[in-house]
Protein backbone atom coordinates (compact mmCIF):
# COMPACT_ATOMS: atom_id res chain seq x y z
CA UNK A 1 0.00 0.00 0.00
CA UNK A 2 2.85 2.40 0.82
CA UNK A 3 4.33 2.03 -2.67
CA UNK A 4 0.89 2.57 -4.21
CA UNK A 5 0.34 5.72 -2.10
CA UNK A 6 3.74 7.09 -3.06
CA UNK A 7 2.92 6.42 -6.72
CA UNK A 8 -0.26 8.51 -6.35
CA UNK A 9 1.80 11.39 -4.94
CA UNK A 10 4.46 11.00 -7.63
CA UNK A 11 1.81 10.95 -10.39
CA UNK A 12 0.26 14.16 -9.05
CA UNK A 13 3.65 15.84 -8.97
CA UNK A 14 4.42 14.68 -12.50
CA UNK A 15 1.03 16.01 -13.69
CA UNK A 16 1.69 19.49 -12.28
CA UNK A 17 -0.80 19.25 -9.41
CA UNK A 18 -0.22 22.01 -6.84
CA UNK A 19 -2.58 20.75 -4.13
CA UNK A 20 -3.46 17.24 -2.99
CA UNK A 21 -6.81 16.63 -1.30
CA UNK A 22 -7.90 13.39 0.36
CA UNK A 23 -11.47 12.25 0.78
CA UNK A 24 -13.39 9.27 2.09
CA UNK A 25 -16.38 7.25 1.03
CA UNK A 26 -17.42 6.56 4.63
CA UNK A 27 -19.98 3.78 4.44
CA UNK A 28 -22.11 1.54 6.62
CA UNK A 29 -24.62 -1.10 5.54
CA UNK A 30 -24.35 0.02 1.92
CA UNK A 31 -25.08 3.67 2.70
CA UNK A 32 -22.62 6.54 2.29
CA UNK A 33 -22.05 9.54 4.57
CA UNK A 34 -22.39 12.95 2.93
CA UNK A 35 -21.90 16.34 4.56
CA UNK A 36 -23.42 19.75 3.77
CA UNK A 37 -20.87 22.60 3.53
CA UNK A 38 -21.49 25.79 5.47
CA UNK A 39 -22.85 28.57 3.28
CA UNK A 40 -19.85 30.91 3.69
CA UNK A 41 -17.22 28.37 2.53
CA UNK A 42 -15.87 27.62 -0.94
CA UNK A 43 -18.78 25.97 -2.79
CA UNK A 44 -20.95 26.68 0.24
CA UNK A 45 -24.21 24.78 0.60
CA UNK A 46 -23.25 21.77 -1.51
CA UNK A 47 -23.17 18.24 -0.20
CA UNK A 48 -19.84 16.43 -0.29
CA UNK A 49 -17.83 13.53 0.96
CA UNK A 50 -15.58 14.20 3.95
CA UNK A 51 -12.38 15.63 2.49
CA UNK A 52 -9.61 18.16 2.90
CA UNK A 53 -6.15 19.25 1.90
CA UNK A 54 -2.93 17.40 2.57
CA UNK A 55 -0.65 19.61 4.66
CA UNK A 56 3.10 19.91 3.97
CA UNK A 57 4.94 16.91 5.41
CA UNK A 58 1.79 14.78 5.76
CA UNK A 59 1.26 11.44 4.10
CA UNK A 60 -2.05 10.74 2.36
CA UNK A 61 -3.42 8.47 5.10
CA UNK A 62 -2.18 10.77 7.86
CA UNK A 63 -4.05 13.65 6.19
CA UNK A 64 -7.18 11.51 5.77
CA UNK A 65 -7.12 10.55 9.44
CA UNK A 66 -6.73 14.21 10.47
CA UNK A 67 -9.53 15.36 8.14
CA UNK A 68 -11.94 12.72 9.43
CA UNK A 69 -11.12 13.75 13.00
CA UNK A 70 -11.71 17.42 12.15
CA UNK A 71 -14.82 17.03 10.01
CA UNK A 72 -16.75 14.15 11.59
CA UNK A 73 -15.11 13.75 15.00
CA UNK A 74 -13.45 10.38 14.36
CA UNK A 75 -10.43 9.95 16.59
CA UNK A 76 -9.78 6.29 15.95
CA UNK A 77 -7.42 4.34 13.71
CA UNK A 78 -8.70 4.07 10.15
CA UNK A 79 -9.00 0.94 8.10
CA UNK A 80 -8.68 1.84 4.44
CA UNK A 81 -10.29 -0.73 2.17
CA UNK A 82 -7.79 -2.14 -0.33
CA UNK A 83 -8.33 -1.86 -4.04
CA UNK A 84 -10.30 1.37 -4.16
CA UNK A 85 -9.11 4.89 -4.76
CA UNK A 86 -10.97 7.31 -7.00
CA UNK A 87 -9.48 10.55 -8.19
CA UNK A 88 -10.39 13.69 -10.02
CA UNK A 89 -8.67 16.97 -10.82
CA UNK A 90 -10.17 20.43 -10.36
CA UNK A 91 -9.25 24.06 -9.82
CA UNK A 92 -9.34 25.05 -6.14
CA UNK A 93 -10.95 28.21 -4.80
CA UNK A 94 -7.51 29.84 -4.85
CA UNK A 95 -6.99 28.86 -8.49
CA UNK A 96 -4.54 26.01 -7.85
CA UNK A 97 -4.52 22.74 -9.79
CA UNK A 98 -5.87 20.24 -7.25
CA UNK A 99 -6.32 16.49 -7.23
CA UNK A 100 -8.70 14.75 -4.84
CA UNK A 101 -7.92 11.13 -4.01
CA UNK A 102 -10.84 9.40 -2.31
CA UNK A 103 -10.48 6.18 -0.31
CA UNK A 104 -13.17 3.85 1.10
CA UNK A 105 -13.53 3.64 4.89
CA UNK A 106 -16.07 1.41 6.63
CA UNK A 107 -17.93 3.08 9.50
CA UNK A 108 -17.99 0.81 12.55
CA UNK A 109 -20.82 2.95 13.89
CA UNK A 110 -22.71 5.99 12.70
CA UNK A 111 -21.68 8.54 15.34
CA UNK A 112 -20.80 11.79 13.57
CA UNK A 113 -19.77 15.07 15.22
CA UNK A 114 -19.58 17.87 12.68
CA UNK A 115 -17.10 20.74 12.63
CA UNK A 116 -18.09 24.30 11.80
CA UNK A 117 -17.29 23.59 8.13
CA UNK A 118 -20.54 21.66 7.79
CA UNK A 119 -24.14 22.31 8.78
CA UNK A 120 -25.53 18.80 8.38
CA UNK A 121 -24.97 15.22 7.37
CA UNK A 122 -26.95 12.23 6.18
CA UNK A 123 -26.48 8.67 5.02
CA UNK A 124 -27.61 7.93 1.47
CA UNK A 125 -27.92 4.92 -0.76
CA UNK A 126 -25.62 5.26 -3.81
CA UNK A 127 -28.69 4.96 -6.04
CA UNK A 128 -30.04 8.18 -4.48
CA UNK A 129 -27.20 10.55 -5.40
CA UNK A 130 -29.53 12.22 -7.90
CA UNK A 131 -31.58 13.42 -4.89
CA UNK A 132 -28.62 15.28 -3.43
CA UNK A 133 -26.62 18.45 -3.93
CA UNK A 134 -23.42 16.50 -4.59
CA UNK A 135 -21.06 17.68 -7.32
CA UNK A 136 -20.89 15.39 -10.35
CA UNK A 137 -17.39 14.34 -9.22
CA UNK A 138 -18.61 13.23 -5.78
CA UNK A 139 -21.59 11.44 -7.32
CA UNK A 140 -19.27 9.62 -9.75
CA UNK A 141 -16.98 8.66 -6.87
CA UNK A 142 -19.91 7.18 -4.91
CA UNK A 143 -21.07 5.25 -7.98
CA UNK A 144 -17.51 3.98 -8.56
CA UNK A 145 -17.35 2.80 -4.93
CA UNK A 146 -20.74 1.06 -5.28
CA UNK A 147 -19.57 -0.78 -8.41
CA UNK A 148 -16.33 -1.71 -6.68
CA UNK A 149 -18.05 -2.96 -3.54
CA UNK A 150 -20.41 -5.03 -5.69
CA UNK A 151 -17.35 -6.85 -7.04
CA UNK A 152 -16.80 -5.04 -10.34
CA UNK A 153 -13.09 -4.21 -10.31
CA UNK A 154 -13.32 -2.13 -13.50
CA UNK A 155 -13.88 1.16 -11.67
CA UNK A 156 -13.58 4.25 -13.88
CA UNK A 157 -11.47 6.88 -12.16
CA UNK A 158 -9.97 4.42 -9.71
CA UNK A 159 -6.56 4.25 -11.31
CA UNK A 160 -6.11 7.56 -13.12
CA UNK A 161 -7.67 10.80 -11.95
CA UNK A 162 -10.00 12.46 -14.39
CA UNK A 163 -9.98 16.20 -15.08
CA UNK A 164 -13.29 17.64 -13.90
CA UNK A 165 -14.62 20.98 -12.82
CA UNK A 166 -16.14 21.22 -9.33
CA UNK A 167 -18.74 23.57 -10.74
CA UNK A 168 -20.16 20.74 -12.81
Amino acid sequence: MVTHLQQLVDDADRDGIDKLVVGAVVHSSGRVLILRRSAGDFMGGIEELPSGGVEPGEGLLQALSRELAEEIGWCRPLTIEPGFVAGFDYTSGSGRAARQLTFAVAAPDRAVTLSGEHTGHRWIDPADVHDSDLTPESAQTIHAWARHSAGNDDVPGSSKPQRMSPEG
